[in-house]
């Protein structure tokens, strides 16, 4: 049987493999195992539960709720907040469980369910084997005083949230910047533009609205175009898109020109230097980042350490050694000083006031790296799982990286939140890049076929 967690959490279609008595079951799990293991205090154990605004999210955040309590698990229902919201509030309220309902830049129909325990921290891989190893599972049921409470909370919360992103800024104002938020219509539509607005900045919001339907749809970090005209047609220095549970964020210049996640990291980790704030000259990224980052950060006396992809990956190796930025070419940064996940909000927020304080546009910043053309494929109706097992595609993958030499490489990895296989090429040339990531790419469609 195939893992139930992926790198980020349990995913599917809502309601089809993402049911509600999945998200039950799950949950009281999770309370059990952290129960077990001593990660809940002396105390009847609480947890936060948040949602993005899917529809879907409304029943199985009412399944989580239910599990909990029946577990003895006392719960407050924060509704609505993004995915780093809830950990910053699971940390803060002292918490000992929170649940996300998200599945962040996926599709609508697509939910997800994250857990993070005390101290807003992600779950590591041990335990959640062992709350698959617990589903369904017997168990002694508590009953009358000691099953759990179930409450909602009526915004307090997610205010505090929204405070503590802008006092993040140690009172460095962004009044002078005129800048066009894309909230992509889920959980950043209560927090980007109010938090940009707080921080003195002129705020164009869009995307803003979300209906249940319309997350991520033609929007936010995964829909770029919308945004790049919207900053040109207002005249505005920034743009800043999330995605729908608002843990990661890209960029736009004043001229329409996209700032990814890689060019992101590249002008805080200098701007962190500057201020002797990264830790060991190190920035922690994945291997799917540019080769460009990598070459900027070493002409500017920045290491750069590399992990699996997924910002869980990302999360451990900065834990492990103390490093204090770290994030993904798509958008997820963690600027470790504020907190302990990927935070699309507090990334724009700070890359505002990197332009506040330089006095410099975003596009001069972001030219101290220079990207190498990439291609991404992605190949579906495939076996993943045999992605890097297969011996000719192993073969394929070594002959290209040895044509391509030091000028560029292959990643080739099965997606740990969707049916299929990526391949990614960098090349000195678009048209070198492109070709072989097109012949990689129908050699895996061929072998590993369905």
């Amino acid at each position: 049987m195939a893992r139930l967690f992926g790198t980020d959490g349990v995913r599917g279609i809502a309601n089809r493999e993402l049911t509600a008595e999945l998200a039950l079951e799950l949950s009281i799990a999770a309370a059990r195992v952290l129960g077990e293991t001593g990660a809940f205090r002396e105390r009847r154990p609480v947890a936060l539960v948040g949602r993005d605004t899917r529809i879907s999210g409304e029943f199985l955040a009412a399944a989580v709720c239910a599990g909990l309590a029946s577990a003895g698990v006392d719960v407050v229902d924060v509704g609505v907040v993004p995915t780093p919201g809830l950990a910053y509030l699971v940390n803060t309220e002292g918490a000992d469980l929170g649940v996300m309902l998200s599945a962040s830049h996926n599709p609508m129909p697509d939910n997800g369910i994250k857990f993070f325990q005390r101290g807003g921290v992600k779950l590591d891989d041990f335990l959640e084997d062992q709350i698959e190893e617990r589903l369904e599972s017997p168990w002694e049921r508590p009953t009358g005083a000691d099953v759990g409470h179930v409450t909602a909370d009526d915004g307090t919360l997610l205010h505090r949230y929204v405070d503590y992103l802008v006092a993040s800024l140690g009172g460095i104002s962004l009044a002078g910047l005129k800048i066009v938020v894309d909230g992509a219509n889920g959980a950043a539509a209560l927090t980007a533009v109010p938090a940009f607005t707080a921080a003195g900045a002129e705020v164009i919001g869009m995307n803003i609205t979300p209906t249940g339907l319309n997350i991520n749809d033609k929007a936010g970090s995964t829909h770029m175009d919308g945004l790049q005209a919207a900053v040109v047609e207002h005249g505005a220095m920034l743009g800043v898109a999330l995605d729908g549970d608002a843990d990661r964020c890209l960029a736009v210049d004043a001229s329409g020109n996209l700032v990814d996640g890689d060019k992101i990291m590249a002008i805080l980790a200098v701007e962190l230097k500057a201020q002797g704030k990264l830790h060991n000259d190190t920035l922690v990224a994945t291997i799917m980042s540019n080769l460009g980052l990598i070459n900027a950060m070493r002409e500017h006396g920045i290491h750069v350490e590399q992990t699996r992809v997924g910002d869980r990956y990302v999360l451990e190796a900065m834990g492990a050694d103390g490093f204090t930025l770290g994030g993904e070419q798509s958008g997820h940064v963690i600027i470790s000083e504020y907190a302990n996940t990927g935070d699309g909000v507090l990334t724009a927020l700070h890359l505002a006031a990197a332009m506040a304080t330089s006095g410099k546009s975003v596009a001069e910043l972001a030219s101290i790296m220079t990207s190498l053309p990439q291609v991404m494929i992605n190949v579906p109706n495939v076996d993943k799982m045999r992605a890097g097992v297969d011996p000719e595609i192993t073969q394929a993958v070594t002959a290209a990286n040895k044509e391509l030499g030091n000028g560029g490489r292959v990643v080739l990895r099965p997606s740990g939140t969707e049916p299929l296989v990526r391949v990614m090429v960098e090349a000195t040339t678009d048209e070198q890049a492109r070709e072989i990531a097109e012949r990689l790419a129908g050699l895996v469609a061929h072998r590993l076929a369905l």
